[in-house]
């Protein structure tokens, strides 16, 4: 047998893990290499899949396309409010969660990004990278998270179980009392269609009652500027 090509290896890769860094050798490669990157996609597409990036998230993962959808869940699936199986409450903590770390964290990749640009001259503009997630996506508590929302979301049981199902699907990962961004946080949840429907909605201001208040970046982009 012959050996796997670099977009075979990344495609294997990925079908195995379901995501991979960005530091990743040929995912590096592949992210400035665009005739690798379509040979990926191509691959990919083959068998209903497609690559999901997301120049704010530090990973690359896979997603159905969705003309796939319906063969792999059908139509009770695709009317769910999920199709990983999630409860209605595990799906509140998710956007929660989502909301209380990459809503601010959004706010600080794009306030650092303008900083650093505006320190540079024109000639590198196309060179100025995105601040890495790992660098600015916000730690929660455990604790407060229990504190502030444990009674709307299950409490400690509840929240219990369904932390683990979001580390155990990507979402998020665990550093002791800590919970952290996981790999799929921003690459899965649309940031375009849920941030102005929490920012302008009820969860906003639920948020902002918890000591928790969110704003849209460039609202938070002179404030990270003077930190």
């Amino acid at each position: 047998m012959s050996p796997l090509d670099d977009s075979q290896q990344l495609a294997a890769q990925l079908l195995a893990r379901r995501w991979l860094p960005r530091s990743h050798p040929l995912v590096k490669r592949a992210l400035i290499d665009t005739e690798l990157w379509m040979q990926l996609g191509a691959r990919l597409a083959g068998v209903g899949l497609q690559l999901v990036d997301n120049v704010h998230a530090d990973h690359i993962a896979v997603a159905l396309m969705r003309p796939a959808e319906s063969a792999v869940f059908g139509e009770m699936g695709l009317a769910a409010n999920n199709n990983l199986d999630i409860p209605r409450d595990g799906v509140a903590l998710l956007v929660v969660l989502w909301s209380l770390i990459v809503l601010p964290k959004r706010q600080r990749q794009v306030a650092r990004s303008d900083a650093i640009h505006a320190g540079q001259g024109e000639m590198f503009a196309a060179d100025k990278p995105m601040p890495q997630a790992a660098s600015v996506a916000p730690l929660i508590s455990y604790r407060s998270l229990l504190a502030d929302f444990g009674d709307q979301l299950g409490k400690k049981l509840r929240m219990d179980t369904n932390l683990k199902l979001l580390e155990r699907h990507g979402f998020i990962t665990r550093r002791g009392e800590d919970i952290a961004e996981g790999p799929l946080l921003d690459l899965l949840i649309d940031y375009d269609l849920l941030a102005p429907r929490i920012l302008d909605g009820a969860l906003g201001d639920v948020l902002a009652r918890a000591g928790h208040p969110v704003s849209r970046p460039e609202e938070a982009e002179q404030q990270d500027i003077d930190d």
